[in-house]
């Protein structure tokens, strides 16, 4: 199997046996000052999985792209032309909550895999296979869903807090403004999101609004 910039091509019937996510597609960065990595990378990054893929020529513009939107996964072909890419990689891993691959070539791998590994990077040395490309992609993916995972769990979290110290004010108000009782002001939170059929946080928003202005 031929080898291109450092990554080996791979034909139909191997894509067809690689991709494991299909309810969702992943965003992906390549960062590489040579086209014919982003060339070579394309058929690994097929639209149904991976979308959108954007390319960047440096690090500089790579963390001008990081800053205007969130990617899922940044692959780094290095060495980039304004920096070796050790730095961006870690970069994105410490600030951003995508995973990052990093590629460098074989006689570089053992030094610089040791000093990425703390900050959760992973890295394959060039050449290296399509066969091993699309599984660090698997595994990049693998993360990317348990850290969503964790985020969603994180914010429904933040939610409910949000939601009780809301609720807790709205109650007050009414018991300073209408002289409830605050069991009386519990129930009328609650009997207002059942009819209303709304968020008790939207029913408190409501009453501070109405109340507090």
């Amino acid at each position: 199997m031929p080898i291109v910039s450092g990554v080996k091509t791979i034909d139909s019937r191997e894509r067809r046996g690689v991709m494991v996510f299909q309810e969702k597609t992943y965003c992906v960065l390549v960062v590489s000052s040579t086209e014919s990595f982003g060339t070579s990378m394309a058929p690994l990054l097929p639209p149904t999985d991976y979308y959108p893929v954007v390319y960047a020529k440096s690090s500089g513009e790579a963390q001008r792209l990081l800053a205007e939107s969130n990617y899922d996964i940044v692959i780094i072909n290095t060495p980039l032309s304004d920096d070796f890419g050790l730095r961006l990689a870690c970069y994105v891993s410490s600030n951003t909550t995508a995973g990052v691959l990093l590629l460098v070539k074989n006689d570089r791998y053992t030094e610089t895999s040791a000093k990425v590994l703390s900050y959760g990077v992973l890295t394959l040395p060039k050449p290296t296979s399509s066969q091993m490309i699309t599984q660090t992609l698997g595994v990049l993916c693998a993360t990317r869903e348990r850290l969503r995972q964790m985020e969603e769990k994180q914010l429904s979290v933040e939610q409910k807090m949000e939601e009780i110290r809301l609720v807790n004010r709205a109650k007050w108000l009414l018991i300073e403004t209408l002289g409830m009782s605050e069991s009386d002001a519990h129930r009328y939170i609650e009997k207002q999101a059942m009819d209303l059929r709304i968020s008790k946080a939207q029913v408190a928003k409501n009453i501070i609004h109405t109340y507090q202005g």
